[in-house]
């Protein structure tokens, strides 16, 4: 089993290689990581088209939900986007909360905030900033931000109570976050879960669906609230790289399930003792 630092250190090295792929790439494979499919496209992204502030060019291809499209961002909210990458998230969130608003992206690849960084500059964004950073303990000021998103990003990390810890220091009273992730329903095989590129991949970092619910609600967040889930197929031609035809079938036959959530909870107005929102 690697350390947390063997992880991290893993996830760094990966996404440097990722925001150098093709969008394509990415959006055909796990989270960017791994052998890509030719049975299907698009496995875990959702389509930006229809919001406004998308642009393409900051898309990598790398998300499992739409979180900005459900994070309630009004005009002058301050905004913090964990695992920024390209910048897609914060100038989709950009829009919402105008040139009033600012929003601020965190990402712990320096060639992620080199890319995000080019994209604003190109579009004249003085309001959207990007801070190199671990999200386990985040560049930012305590109880200063509005609204946290996060796409596709908190699997990644070995400390998911120590994020939700940092969420809550950052948010204001009543501020909230809405955060589309990777969970777990039932057992992954061993052989999945022990591959780095999995892991890197966003699968076999991702836990439990309700233990990851319930690290929210322990970290004293209320209004817990899944805005949307659906499956993730991981086709047979990626699983193949890590499973003999004889798990492939027991796993396909099994109950696990891979699933994209979205979830949304608030920051309580008022921290009461002994509820880990202090």
């Amino acid at each position: 089993m690697k350390t947390d630092k063997e992880l991290k250190d893993l996830v760094k090295q990966k996404y440097a290689e990722i925001a150098l792929q093709d969008k394509n790439d990415n959006m055909a494979s796990c989270c960017g990581a791994g052998d890509c499919s030719t049975e299907v496209y698009n496995i875990m992204s959702d389509s930006y088209d229809t919001l406004d502030g998308y642009n393409e060019e900051a898309d990598l291809g790398l998300g499992c939900g739409l979180p900005t499209e459900y994070a309630s961002i009004k005009k002058g909210n301050t905004v913090l986007d964990l695992g920024s990458g390209a910048g897609n998230d914060c100038f989709v969130a950009r829009a919402q909360t105008g040139e009033i608003g600012k929003v601020i992206g965190v990402d712990f690849t320096p060639i992620m905030i080199e890319k995000a960084r080019e994209n604003a500059e190109k579009r004249e964004f003085d309001n959207v900033e990007f801070r190199l950073g671990d999200i386990e303990k985040l560049p930012i000021t305590s109880s200063v931000i509005d609204v946290v998103v996060s796409n596709c990003v908190l699997n990644l990390v070995p400390n998911k109570a120590k994020v939700f810890q940092e969420i809550m220091r950052v948010l204001k009273p009543g501020g909230h976050f809405s955060i589309s992730d990777v969970v777990l329903m039932g057992d992954l095989p061993q052989s999945l879960i022990k591959q780095a590129e999995m892991y890197a991949g966003c699968v076999s970092g991702a836990i439990q669906k309700d233990a990851y619910l319930q690290l929210i609600e322990v970290s004293g967040f209320t209004d817990v609230i899944i805005q949307k889930e659906k499956p993730i197929i991981l086709p047979d031609d990626i699983l193949k790289n890590y499973l003999t035809d004889e798990e492939l079938t027991v796993f396909k036959n099994s109950n696990t399930g891979i699933f994209s959530i979205t979830v949304f909870a608030k920051k309580p107005e008022t921290c009461l003792p002994n509820s880990g929102c202090c």
